[in-house]
């Protein structure tokens, strides 16, 4: 029933995607504008979908559970149910009955070669990025990593990434995208170029950020805080604070250098971010800027922390969109 009505599916859940052809797309599960995620709107396969970045595909009450609950299909089938019009008693039979938890599968030979692939460029890539492109684009957005005391080991400059979009080779900001032991799961992209006036900004491109391997509960490490330990040795009773993007999370390590800070990557991820049992407080940096989708994800990432046993903050930047445009709202010193 939800793949008959996939259109109008597709067009709630990714209210910012556009049609193309026989397909709903948008960027990612948080629904920004971008090419990643395909969503068939027509044809046999109508209502199966797929994350080209993060690996993540299934059919429409998997895009409900996905991009709403965080991959629950329980919660992801009432909500459906009540989308469709139908009693809270009813029930549907063309739904199929739950698929098993990720954690119960075998990666599959497709994602375990996108991880290994990620990992390699990730590896391949320039571990200093002192006076690198990377330096030049952070300072451009008001990071000056030296403040920070050390350069985070998760940020690396790779002069030549491949870019579908380009259709062709550009230099590019790589961050390590791991798990709370430390694995690598993935390496998200960050593409750069000049500007008119030979300043590095981030590459003219629909999709200028892509994540390489399904990364869905990792985060970007980039500020260990006051203990200076890698997440898996975080102290008891130990704070994070995580922002959405890279720029973001610098932004607030530079203002708050005792806190450990983290890039969740997405929205959407908010909720799935795995945490050591001894981070007893979550401060999420959540952007201003945000849509109704984007605001019902922070409301099921503090839900799902909480129940998880920590106490939730939700902090905004009072000026500008996020905490990057409060630090360049500031005099510099």
């Amino acid at each position: 029933m939800l793949a008959q009505r996939v259109e109008d599916l597709a067009r709630d859940l990714l209210p910012n995607g556009r049609r193309d052809g026989a397909e709903w797309r948008c960027g990612s599960l948080a629904g920004e504008r971008g090419q990643s995620l395909a969503v068939r709107i027509h044809g046999e396969r109508r209502g199966v979908w797929c994350d080209f970045a993060s690996g993540q595909r299934g059919d429409a009450l998997d895009l409900v559970a996905a991009s709403r609950f965080g991959g629950d299909k329980r919660e992801a089938l009432r909500w459906a149910r009540g989308w469709l019009g139908l009693g809270a008693g009813s029930v549907a039979p063309a739904i199929m009955p739950a698929a098993p938890a990720p954690k119960d599968r075998r990666p599959d030979a497709e994602a375990e070669a996108r991880r290994r692939a990620a990992l390699a460029l990730f590896l391949a890539a320039q571990p200093s990025i002192a006076g690198t492109p990377v330096d030049h684009y952070l300072r451009g957005r008001g990071i000056a990593l030296a403040e920070l005391g050390r350069q985070p080991r998760a940020l690396r400059f790779h002069p030549a990434v491949w870019c579908g979009e380009a259709g062709r080779d550009l230099p590019a900001m790589l961050a390590a995208i791991t798990d709370g032991g430390g694995v690598h799961l993935s390496t998200h992209r960050t593409w750069l170029a000049r500007d008119a006036a030979g300043h590095w900004r981030k590459a003219s491109l629909e999709t200028a950020k892509r994540a390489l391997g399904g990364f869905a509960g990792g985060f970007i490490p980039l500020q260990r805080g006051a203990s200076a330990k890698p997440m898996r040795e975080a102290p008891e009773g130990e704070t994070v604070a995580a922002a959405e993007g890279i720029e973001t999370a610098l932004s607030v390590a530079l203002a708050c250098p005792d806190l450990r800070v983290i890039a969740a990557v997405s929205v959407s991820n908010f909720a799935r971010i795995i945490l050591p049992p001894r981070v007893r407080t979550l401060i999420l940096c959540a952007d201003n800027d945000e849509g109704a989708q984007a605001r019902d994800a922070v409301t099921r990432a503090v839900a799902q922390h909480q129940a998880e046993g920590r106490i939730v903050r939700i902090a905004r930047s009072p000026v500008g969109s996020d905490f990057n445009d409060l630090l360049n709202a500031e005099p510099q010193a």
